[in-house]
């Protein structure tokens, strides 16, 4: 069943929408996205480029001889990677997609560059951004309220 889905940039200058037929991601290992995106591996959504439009066309940057990544040049969000030459599907950035509860992990890739300390954080204390008095302080201070 087909679902159109939205999403865009931090600052909201570039937006997109696209038509889906699951709800598959994958977390990609690699090191170009790690340099990409600046985390430790990045949650990636396929999609059909006849199926995507953008509202406004992001900024894009060549990254390999076979790659480009999309980008906002305002506030930095990176929203995934496309092949150069015969592309017909790209991936977008999970984290970029307004709704991205909706999607659920399918499958790991470039197992060979993972981190391992980095793959099971289950273990690890949690706290909440709301518990953070040094963060919550200022956001009152800013704006008299907290971040949605």
């Amino acid at each position: 069943m087909a679902k159109e889905m939205t999403g865009g940039c931090q600052c909201r200058r570039i937006r997109y929408r696209v038509t889906l037929d699951n709800d598959d991601a994958y977390l990609c290992h690699c090191k170009m996205c790690r340099h990409a995106t600046g985390g430790a591996s990045i949650a990636f959504v396929s999609v059909a480029l006849d199926r995507l439009a953008w509202e406004t066309e992001p900024d894009w940057y060549r990254s390999s001889p076979i790659a480009e990544r999309p980008f906002c040049s305002t506030c930095g969000t990176p929203f995934g990677f496309r092949f150069v030459e015969n592309a017909t599907h790209m991936d977008l950035t999970l984290g970029s997609f307004d709704e991205p509860e909706a999607f659920r992990p399918v499958h790991n890739y470039a197992i060979e560059s993972a981190l391992p300390a980095w793959q099971d954080t289950s273990h690890l204390l949690g706290k909440r951004s709301d518990e953070n008095p040094n963060v919550t302080d200022r956001w009152m201070k800013a704006v008299g309220k907290l971040p949605d």
